[in-house]
């Protein structure tokens, strides 16, 4: 005897194994190292690039903001 099984129960399981491929290959993307121009000896991960950026670009804002009129 067979089982009918609602087309939506059957869906459900797929969209969750594709939204837990899509955060993998976003989470390796983000952790895995790489090497860039500003310290090609020690390769760096995407996270800690983006935050030295945001680091960097908070010291330009913040010296340029303290310059007196």
């Amino acid at each position: 005897m067979k089982v009918k099984v609602a087309p939506l129960q059957r869906t459900r399981g797929q969209a969750m194994v594709e939204y837990m491929v899509v955060v993998a290959a976003l989470t390796f993307a983000l952790f895995y190292p790489i090497t860039d121009a500003s310290s090609p000896d020690q390769p760096r991960t995407t996270v800690q690039i983006m935050i030295n950026g945001f680091r960097q670009a908070y010291e330009n804002i913040s010296a340029a903001l303290s310059i007196p009129e």
